[in-house]
């Protein structure tokens, strides 16, 4: 290829590049270079080209081989360039710089605009890599080319700041040369400004100062700068305070530097820098407490100063305020670190400040801190003061060997250092070597006179060297002296100065002046303020006191000045200002949780409060923080005293005594007690409880008396426990007494009331020789009076009981001399001056009337004077006259509610006895309020039981109550009421009042069933009475002495006066001639009865007759009579209950429960009817079970004390529905006899229901295909019927009933659980006791059949015979006739069961027994629908269980009846539609047991199945899953799978 070839095929190529057609272009060149290798042009076009195809690397190739060939030609490094610039690798940035300056140096000689521009470029790159030098450097070129070149001012100002801006990005990169070069940018930048001043200039001014204040060997620049800019901008404060800080800074204080802060202070007093130079001024000065305050003002304007928080550091240790001092050192180690260009110096000594600080502040954890901050000191080992603060450190946190180390060779090194000598003094000062202390301070003080702290541990030296020293502190006192005066801030020589004064010099002036000054200077100084606030008190001066306190709690923080709190808090427990006092004392727990001291105080502020309860709280706390305590433990049990909670109070004290045996507040505290509970139980009427009481009460007294003789209270308050038996029946009244209160050698002796009283008496006189209060004059005066009462109680002297009188008189007057405002010794006085034997009624109107004007609300002195105008007046017949005999009761029962009171209680007790015995008003409103709605019969006796108590000697009392007693059926208590008031009128001479009270003894014996005493009685009183009579020949009968019983009633019948009285008597007599069996004279006596004036009760014995005798027409003749004449709510009852047994007897069991649900519907209040409804529905309607449950919870709503027979009757009737667990586990029957039982546990009736309710749980439990819960019961059932039976006097008959019928059930449900050999050796032992047992033999038959057919044989007909031949036995059982069949089923002969069941229907049809006929029609409907499913072609079998189905649901809406049909249809047609809508009746049916519903369930599935019905097939799943189905799950399953 020639010349002009080559030329033409790079034109061609260049054309390509033109055109981006670069393939075409590497075509071209690869031509020429095939021709021309080292062609420079087709290389560079190579690497446009290749460029353009995006292949870099063979471009970057193609342009250095064309640099190889021609290095000094531009074209290949401009494409180098273009490349590099648009790659985006970081490795080319490198490479790009260099091509630039290659560049530069080729356009240095040509083009100068291109040279610009790629300096530019190279500059950007420089930056961007963050080679600032360099960047700099190069703008600097471009800088001086456009000076030579003559560019404008604003041109080169511009290009300057452009470097500035270089410069500014990388100056944490910053070395010399670069700071130079920034410096010199800003100097040529500010004079190549056209306007100066101006806006732009000053900001730049102050970039300029804001630069170099970063650079420290630029401080006289600086200075000039700053000088500079104030000159041109006078008012601007920001070079000042740059100035200022630098001043500060440097830490010199020049004219200059003052000057400077005072200037910026007068332009700007709020400048933190200015603030901050005046404060370091303040430093210089020693005025401490202005340099703090200027300080922290300035630093919280400028925070980033480190010298200035090292100078706020440094003002606070001379204050002394260390914790602060080293929070300044942490804030300028933090400023120290953001900030640039301070020296290592700095740091230095901020940690050595921050040493000294930690040290100061005492602490271990402070003294391994300081050792830290010294460890970070740069060249700390060479530094002889700083290792004497490390030796400090070390002896701080109690590493003496280290601290000795470090003392030694420090004095060996550097001997003539005061900081050495020093530290061995501390040393040995901690080490308690005083004398060597001594000498080391002594040496330290004379190297560094000017140290305070020298002088002050010298100070302590001689303060605890020697006994000589001890002596006479003079020696401590100058050294303390000398401390003070060289730091005046040093608050622990002031109170060292304090405890001088107070305790060597005894100045206390002085001395809390010390203590007070050395808390002001050091307000966390407990001890100083302690002592300042009680030397304050001691001096009574309390402003000061309280000054003080006040201004610790107000600058306080929660949780601290703990002992600013307590001292306060104390202050106000004093001046009686407990809310206060609590509000202090609670601070102080807070800050101390742990300290007894304060829960102890703030126990009694919150006692003086009246908040006993948290007061026991505290007291408690502060015995557990410390057990020894005994003040607490006392104060504790005081408070429960004050709360009435006396049992514990008592133990409380018990546990003081065991530890302090003597300890008289606890022995006062026991006997307070004891006396309070004593008081208590009298105000109840519990004399024997309160006797002994009494008796601990003075055993505690007399012991706290022989420590305490002379404690006028103690002996006041064995007074008062004496004189408290004057209510006390003085027979009951036998105290024991210590001997030592008699003074008496024996170490005990028993007191009678007299003795009491009168001991009483003599201990109130010795309390008033100790202390004569009026109070006590007024108890010694009561104790005559009540000594007199007891003496006219018992009959004594006249002349005695009258100088009694005349004392007690005399001892209230005294009192009322004494106190002549105090109501309650007026009324005393006025009560004695009112009794017979003085009589003084006019003293004793003026008492009552001077009681009164003491005290308005005086209920019992306006009282008192009322009964003297009454007593003095003849008024007591009007006002009997007066008062309504209702409004009477009504006012005497207010009394009884109010408060027990004897006069009372009687006056309600005889008129609501009199108003039971008018029996023609029992339906009036008056009684229905008085006596059933305010229950008097309770109440009345309730309160004549107290007044017995206290009474033991009223006859008629006694009477009243056993008449109350009587109608409670308290049959006991009112035998021995009546027996009390016989033997109280035995001897008396109203004989007829005494035959009384005898009758009423004999006929509460006779109603307990001791007729042999009865009899005794009757005969022991002549009889000539007709209730006297009656009584005995009621005796005689139950005796079983008939004949002697029919000759009294006849005796009665002949002085009966009414023909009521005589129908009674007749009708006994009947009784008694039944019970010969003299039927007939039985009937003629009632017949007799009914003819005159038929009694309601010869009508019910007529027709009870009737009902036993199993007579209809007579039973239904006299019941016919009874309820013509009875009508009305009386005796409702019991007509109700003979009806129903007339109709039982008549076969109409639905009418039985109509004629109680008649009477309940006319009386829905009578709880009687409601318990006798749920008792017969079971026996009669099972069927309407439900509603018995219902009717016997209504009973007990009526009636809680029918509980123990209704919830046996709710649970029988649940039996009988149905119910279980599993439907209700709250309410079901189980539940209900579990509660029966619970309360009632002697019930034997509960027991058997107990045991039919487990069957059936069990039972249903089977059905569930679970296990039973409840097994091995039956035995222990069985065992604790008969004990419960013997235990009660039941009927014999009922008992054997009874106990058979549990047996049989024992039996049964062994027999269920599959324990045949236990049920078998059942059997067997029952009919040992009883071989005409027919239900048991059957048992044994069932029980050996049950082991035959589970082996799964043919049974012999020999057996089959004997099996039916045991069913005849007991041919009227509807059970063995069931069972019968059931055998006969079992051996596949069908028709024999069917003759079974029927014969069990027909024995169920009349026996009226519905459970009997419906479990027969659906046991006969069960069996033909097995025939049936077996595909039996015989019609007989398919219209059996139609009919069977049909009569059962007839009886009641019966799921299984409703599922056999469903079953039928199903073996006949299963695909019909009628047999889908049949079992899903029964499995949709709300209410249907799961069992039942769990079998249609199946047959459905398999119907919708076999008729291919998915989405009911879906429904009935989830129905399924609802119900927790498993069988028709897994069923589904199958049937799907096969599908």
């Amino acid at each position: 290829m020639s010349n002009k070839e080559v030329k033409a095929a790079l034109k061609s190529a260049r054309e390509a590049i033109r055109n981006k057609e670069y393939q075409e272009a590497l075509k071209h060149c690869k031509a020429v270079l095939k021709q021309e290798k080292n062609n420079y042009n087709a290389w560079v076009f190579i690497g446009v080209a290749a460029a353009g195809l995006e292949q870099p690397d063979q471009a970057k190739g193609a342009y250095k081989k064309a640099i190889e060939l021609e290095p000094n030609q531009l074209l290949a490094w401009q494409g180098l360039a273009n490349l590099y610039e648009k790659s985006s690798q970081t490795d080319v940035k490198e490479d790009l710089a260099d091509v630039y300056q290659k560049l530069l140096e080729l356009y240095a000689s040509g083009d100068k605009q291109k040279w610009c521009d790629i300096c530019t470029k190279l500059v950007e790159l420089y930056h961007q890599e963050k080679k600032y030098l360099e960047g700099a450097e190069t703008w600097q070129k471009l800088i001086n080319m456009k000076q030579k070149e003559g560019a404008e001012n604003a041109d080169l100002h511009q290009l300057w700041k452009r470097m500035i801006q270089l410069l500014k990005d990388g100056t944490q990169y910053q070395d010399k040369k670069t700071e130079q070069l920034l410096v010199t940018a800003f100097e040529h930048a500010l004079k190549s400004f056209d306007t100066i001043p101006g806006e732009d200039h000053q900001n730049l001014y102050k970039d300029f100062i804001q630069c170099l204040s970063k650079f420290p060997h630029e401080a006289a620049r600086l200075e000039k700068a700053c000088n500079d800019m104030v000159a041109l901008y006078p008012s601007v404060s920001y070079p000042l305070e740059v100035l200022c800080l630098h001043f500060v800074q440097s830490g010199t204080l020049s004219e200059e530097a003052l000057c400077c802060f005072s200037t910026l202070l007068e332009m700007d007093p709020s400048s933190g820098p200015g603030i901050i130079g005046f404060g370091v001024k303040s430093l210089q000065e020693k005025k401490y407490k202005e340099a703090v305050k200027s300080l922290t003002e300035g630093l919280q304007k400028t925070s980033q100063c480190p010298a200035a928080w090292h100078y706020l550091a440094d003002a606070q240790m001379k204050l002394h305020k260390h914790r602060d001092a080293v929070l300044s050192c942490d804030q300028a180690l933090k400023a120290l670190g953001t900030s640039e260009g301070l020296s290592l110096q700095w740091k230095n000594l901020i940690l050595q400040l921050k040493a000294e600080a930690l040290i100061k502040i005492a602490d271990a954890s402070a003294a391994e801190e300081a050792i830290k901050a010294i460890e970070q000191i740069v060249d700390a080992n060479s530094d002889p003061v700083v290792l004497a603060i490390s030796g400090q450190a070390y002896l701080k946190k109690g590493l003496m060997d280290q601290a000795s180390k470090i003392s030694q060779e420090l004095l060996l090194s550097h001997p003539d250092l005061a900081e050495s000598h020093a530290l061995a003094g501390f040393i040995h000062y901690s080490q308690k070597n005083y004398e060597q202390a001594e000498r080391s301070f002594l040496n330290a003080i004379e190297r560094k006179a000017e140290t305070a702290e020298y002088h002050q541990y010298l100070g302590l030296t001689y303060w605890f060297m020697s006994d000589d020293t001890r002596k006479d502190k003079g020696k401590a006192l100058t050294q303390f002296l000398k401390a003070a005066k060289l730091d005046s801030y040093l608050g622990s020589v002031f109170r060292y100065l304090g405890n001088y004064y107070r305790d060597i010099a005894g100045d206390k002036s002085r001395a809390r002046g010390c203590y007070k000054k050395a808390f002001e200077l050091d307000g966390t100084d407990e001890e100083s303020g302690t002592a300042a606030v009680d030397l304050s008190v001691e001096l009574g001066d309390m402003d000061t006191a309280l000054s003080i306190l006040n201004e610790v709690t107000e600058r306080a923080s929660l949780g601290t000045a703990k002992w600013a709190f307590l001292h306060r808090g104390l202050y106000y427990l004093r001046i009686d200002q407990p809310s206060q006092a609590v509000a202090d004392l609670q601070a102080a727990v807070r800050a101390d949780p742990k300290d007894f001291n304060c829960w102890e105080s703030l126990g009694e502020a919150y006692l003086n409060r009246g908040s006993y309860s948290t007061a026991l709280k505290s007291f408690r706390k502060a015995s557990e923080l410390n057990p020894g305590l005994v003040y607490s433990v006392y104060k504790a049990a005081a408070v429960e005293q004050i709360l009435g909670k006396y049992e514990n109070a008592i133990a409380t004290y018990q546990q003081i005594l065991k530890d302090t045996e003597d300890y008289v507040p606890a022995l006062k505290g026991l006997g307070e007690c004891y006396l309070s509970l004593a008081r208590s139980a009298l105000d109840n009427f519990f004399d024997r409880k309160a006797m002994d009481c009494i008796e601990q009460a003075l055993e505690f007294f007399t012991r706290a008396t022989k420590q305490r003789p002379d404690v006028s209270c103690l002996w006041k308050l064995l007074g008062d426990s004496c004189t408290s038996v004057h209510v006390i029946s003085p027979a009951k009244v036998n105290v024991q007494v210590l001997g030592s209160l008699l003074g008496k050698n024996a170490a005990t002796q028993r007191l009678k009331k007299s003795e009491l009283l009168i001991l009483g008496g003599r201990c109130y006189g010795r309390a008033l020789k100790l202390m004569p209060l009026p109070s006590i004059w007024c108890d010694l005066g009561i104790n005559y009076y009540r000594q007199a009462e007891h003496l006219t109680a018992v009959g004594s002297d006249t002349n005695e009981i009258s100088e009694l009188l005349e004392k007690s008189l005399q001892c209230l007057k005294k009192a009322v001399r004494l106190d002549s405002k105090n109501h309650l010794y007026w009324n005393a006085l006025g009560v004695v001056a009112s009794s017979s034997a003085i009589g003084n009624y006019a003293l004793a109107q003026h008492s009552f009337i001077k009681s009164v004007q003491a005290e308005k609300i005086n209920v019992v002195a306006w009282t008192n004077l009322g009964v003297l105008y009454l007593t003095t007046g003849n008024i007591e017949a009007l006002i009997a006259e007066t008062v309504d005999s209702y409004d009477t009761m009504d006012l005497f029962r207010h009394t009884t509610e109010l408060s027990m009171h004897t006069e009372g209680a009687k006056g309600y007790a005889h008129w609501v006895c009199s108003t039971l015995q008018d029996k023609s008003n029992r339906n009036t409103e008056l009684y229905l309020y008085n006596i059933v709605q305010m229950n008097a019969i309770p109440a009345a006796q309730v309160v004549l039981s107290k007044y017995t108590e206290r009474n033991p000697d009223d006859a008629s009392s006694f009477t009243m109550l056993g008449y109350l007693n009587e109608h409670l059926n308290l049959k006991r208590q009112a035998t021995d009421a009546y027996e009390r008031a016989a033997s109280l009128l035995k001897n008396s001479a109203d004989t007829e009042k005494y035959n009384i009270a005898m009758q009423n003894y004999g006929r509460c014996l006779c109603a307990l069933g001791e007729c042999d005493k009865a009899i005794e009685v009757y005969s022991s009183i002549p009889l000539t009475k007709f209730d006297g009579i009656v009584g005995i020949a009621l005796a005689y009968f139950k005796k079983g002495l008939v004949q002697e019983s029919i000759k009294a009633y006849e005796k009665a019948l002949s002085i009966a006066e009414s023909e009521e009285d005589k129908a009674h008597v007749l009708t006994a007599l009947a009784i008694a001639e039944y019970k010969q069996n003299k039927v007939d004279a039985a009937k003629t006596l009632l017949f007799k009865c009914s003819l005159k004036e038929p009694s309601m009760e010869s009508l019910m014995a007529l027709c009870t007759l009737g009902l036993v005798k199993e007579d209809v027409t007579l039973a239904t003749a006299a019941l016919k009579e009874l309820l013509k004449h009875g009508k009305g709510k009386d005796k409702i009852y019991e007509r109700c209950l003979i009806a129903s047994a007339v109709y039982a007897l008549q076969g109409r069991n639905v009418g039985v429960q109509r004629e109680i649900s008649k009477a309940i519907h006319s009386n829905p209040d009578n709880p009687a009817l409601w318990s006798l409804l749920s008792r017969l529905v079971p026996l009669y309607v099972p069927q309407k079970a439900k509603g018995g449950a219902v009717a016997g919870s209504v009973s007990h709503v009526l009636d809680v004390n029918r509980a123990k027979e209704v919830l046996v009757n709710i649970a029988v009737n649940q039996l009988a529905a149905g119910h279980h667990m599993l439907e209700d586990e709250k309410n079901n029957p189980l539940k209900n006899i579990q509660k029966a039982i619970h309360l009632y546990p002697d019930n034997p009736t509960a027991w058997a229901v107990l045991m039919a309710a487990c069957h059936a749980e069990n039972t249903v439990v089977c059905l569930n295909n679970t296990q039973p819960k409840r097994t091995d019961l039956e035995m222990t059932l069985v065992s604790r019927v008969s004990a419960k039976t013997g235990e009660n006097n039941l009927p014999r008959h009922y008992v054997q009933t009874l106990e058979d019928w549990c047996l049989c059930q024992a039996i049964t449900s062994l027999e269920d659980t599959g324990k045949l050999s236990q049920a078998e050796a059942l059997c067997t032992k029952g009919l040992k006791s009883c071989p005409e047992h027919p239900a048991l033999f059957l048992l044994l038959r069932q029980i050996q059949c049950k082991q035959l057919l589970q082996s799964h044989k043919e049974l012999p007909d020999s057996i089959l015979e004997e099996l039916r031949k045991t069913v005849m036995t007991s041919s009227t059982s509807i059970a063995a006739w069931q069972w019968l069949a059931n055998v006969y089923q079992s051996q596949r002969m069908m028709v024999g069961a069917e003759m079974c069941y029927r014969k069990s229907l027909q024995l169920a049809s009349q026996q009226g027994s519905w459970s009997g006929k419906l479990s027969s029609l659906l046991r006969l409907a069960m069996l033909a629908l097995e025939v049936c499913m077996a595909n039996v072609s015989n019609e007989h079998w398919p219209s059996l269980v139609q009919e069977a189905t049909t009569e059962a649901l007839k009886l009641t809406s019966c799921p299984l009846a409703a599922l056999l049909q469903a079953l039928l249809q199903y073996n006949r047609k299963m695909g019909a539609r009628e047999t889908r809508r049949m079992l899903e009746r029964v499995v949709y049916q709300p209410g249907n047991p799961e069992t039942i519903v769990s079998v249609a369930r199946w047959y459905l599935l398999q119907h919708l199945y076999a008729k291919d019905d998915q989405e009911l097939i879906d429904v009935l799943v989830e129905n399924a899953k609802a119900n927790g189905d498993v069988r028709a799950l897994e069923l589904n399953e199958k049937l799907s799978a096969s599908a």
